[in-house]
């Protein structure tokens, strides 16, 4: 079966007030404590009886971790604020439908997660984009001379990822 259904302007509005009130919770938390409230929170959820459509975004959420926690690819800000608050948003028990509300508790975090997911599209393509050159150099043979060249290589990748990123984001905050 297939449900579909359409977010009003209002309705997307309620959720940008619940992504303001979780902004300002980043904003006197600590990032370490936001990152583990939203391992906390996947790990102690109830996934398993989540319809699909949740479980697919929980899937994401362990990706922002995972790369908000890799050193090489260093992400800044503003999308790193962007995935914090995203992390603060899901980590939330008590959001807009409280989580522990059987069947319906976890929708109101996959639909902001769709929202957000949507808007980090650029970064998690990058970040995508990393992950695989890092595995293909890391694949080739490493002279002992050559790490230094390896590294090089990775960090190039990555301002370049990151450039193309930003220039996206600023398209689409233009146009």
């Amino acid at each position: 079966m297939r449900i579909t259904f359409e977010l009003e302007p209002a309705d997307v509005e309620r959720f940008h007030a619940a992504l303001a009130r979780a902004r300002r919770m980043t904003q006197c938390a600590d990032e370490v404590d936001v990152i583990d409230a939203a391992k906390y929170a996947l790990d102690h959820m109830c996934a398993g009886l989540a319809p699909a459509y949740v479980r697919k975004r929980l899937v994401e959420v362990q990706r922002l971790i995972l790369m908000l926690e890799d050193e090489a690819w260093a992400l800044q800000d503003p999308e790193r604020s962007d995935v914090i608050e995203t992390l603060a948003y899901f980590s939330d028990p008590d959001d807009l439908i409280p989580d522990d509300v059987e069947v319906i508790g976890l929708l109101d975090d996959a639909i902001m997660l769709e929202l957000l997911l949507r808007r980090l599209r650029g970064v998690l393509n990058a970040y995508a984009d990393f992950c695989t050159f890092r595995t293909a150099l890391a694949a080739m043979p490493v002279e002992s001379g050559n790490r230094h060249a390896h590294a090089r290589s990775l960090a190039e990748r990555r301002i370049t990822l990151q450039k193309r990123m930003r220039r996206r984001r600023a398209r689409a905050a233009t146009g």
